[in-house]
């Protein structure tokens, strides 16, 4: 697999006895490029998301994160991965309802081990890079769906994470949030040099991306560079 490349797969296969919802899948994620993978519901991009995310172990097949084999990986390994060189942005953000948006931000920091102070410093500082410094005191129930969701960006990147998985990141978004929240994502994940993969069944978010797949019943196939 390609040494550009900071987390590659091939050949994988993912099934659900026998169901395929994965088949014989290559894709490469680059610093600082975004690549989205576009396809109706049901068609398997989600779960190739949660394979390379190391979430679902495949049935067949490699993937490879900074040339190192998921299979060499044991389990708290991998957890270790998820936690402190991933990051994660969902279609409802996900937040947890008792934490502050600030507290709720520096999470990734705090479960990798930082103190309270810096790590909310550094929540501050990526809050503010998205328009929502003001926020930091509030809880997820008094924010709108648009700030909720550029939390939920804040909280995937303040670790400056390698790779961020955005599964329908603005799905729960009308237009304009969704345009704006979308934006302020890619431009902040670029600034940082961290790869994106962006799952969506929406072209206007996909146009958005450097390199675009579609998947069609677990089938990848790129459809080229938009950029």
């Amino acid at each position: 697999m390609s040494t550009s490349h900071v987390l590659a797969a091939a050949g994988v296969d993912l099934s659900y006895g026998a169901t395929h919802a994965v088949r014989d899948a290559h894709i490469g994620l680059a610093k600082g490029e975004v690549t989205a993978i576009t396809g109706a519901s049901g068609s398997g991009k989600s779960s190739l998301l949660y394979c390379l995310a190391g979430v679902l172990p495949v049935t067949r097949g490699r993937i490879e994160f900074e040339e190192r084999d998921y299979a060499d990986l044991d389990d708290e390994e991998i957890s270790t991965l998820r936690r402190e060189r991933f990051g994660f942005v969902f279609q409802y953000g996900e937040l947890l309802p008792e934490l502050t948006v600030a507290e709720n931000t520096a999470l990734p920091l705090r479960l990798a081990g930082q103190k309270k102070k810096p790590a909310l410093q550094a929540a501050a500082e990526v809050l503010d890079r998205l328009g929502i410094a003001d926020l930091g005191d509030r809880r997820p129930s008094q924010v709108s769906g648009g700030q909720s969701q550029r939390v939920a960006v804040a909280r995937a990147l303040v670790h400056r994470p390698a790779v961020v998985f955005a599964d329908e990141p603005t799905g729960s978004l009308d237009s304009a949030n969704a345009a704006a929240v979308l934006r302020e994502f890619l431009d902040l994940a670029r600034s940082q040099g961290t790869a994106v993969l962006l799952v969506t069944h929406d072209a206007t978010v996909a146009a958005q991306a450097d390199r675009t797949y579609s998947m069609t019943d677990g089938t990848l196939q790129p459809t080229g560079a938009t950029v």
